[in-house]
């Protein structure tokens, strides 16, 4: 014969449950890291491109491209902030990497047109100028990004 739960002990061990998922969902995030330097790298592509030597443009994108795509697909999906846990897909949303890399692109986009409109001001640096406002974006609205994944992943 099994031992009766109590409502009170069932309760308990519900919410045990239910805290140690928060705890989890806490630990979906990108290492800080990897904002620093994709922002970094993005003033550094910026300042290059401002050289106006094309072929040390193309390969600085390149080399920018690939650190990218070799870094993103690990850490974008917000399941390794630290090596210690590794939050489960369904837990993390499967859309998180996705999410990161489409907020990529479009800081892309916005580069593109901060620069055209630094460069209609007349300005000597004008993707550098642009490339440092998006860079703070990054550093500044990354972390939001996760912050609101959580937060979605909370209320599931």
């Amino acid at each position: 014969m099994e031992p009766r739960v109590t409502s009170l002990e069932a309760r308990a061990a519900l919410d045990a449950a239910d805290r140690s998922r928060l705890r989890v969902i806490n630990e979906i995030d990108v290492p800080a890291w990897y904002w620093w330097g994709l922002a970094v790298g993005w003033i550094g592509l910026g300042f290059i491109t401002d050289l106006k030597h094309p072929w040390l443009t193309a390969a600085a994108t390149l080399v920018f491209g690939a650190v990218q795509a070799g870094v993103a697909p690990r850490v974008a999906s917000g399941r390794h902030r630290t090596r210690s846990l590794s939050v489960r897909a369904e837990i993390a949303g499967r859309h998180t990497g996705r999410l990161v890399i489409l907020a990529v692109a479009a800081l892309g986009a916005l580069t593109v047109a901060a620069a055209l409109a630094a460069g209609a001001d007349d300005a000597h640096h004008p993707v550098t100028i642009a490339s440092i406002f998006v860079a703070v974006t990054i550093v500044l609205g990354g972390p939001r990004l996760l912050a609101a994944i959580r937060r979605r992943a909370q209320g599931a």
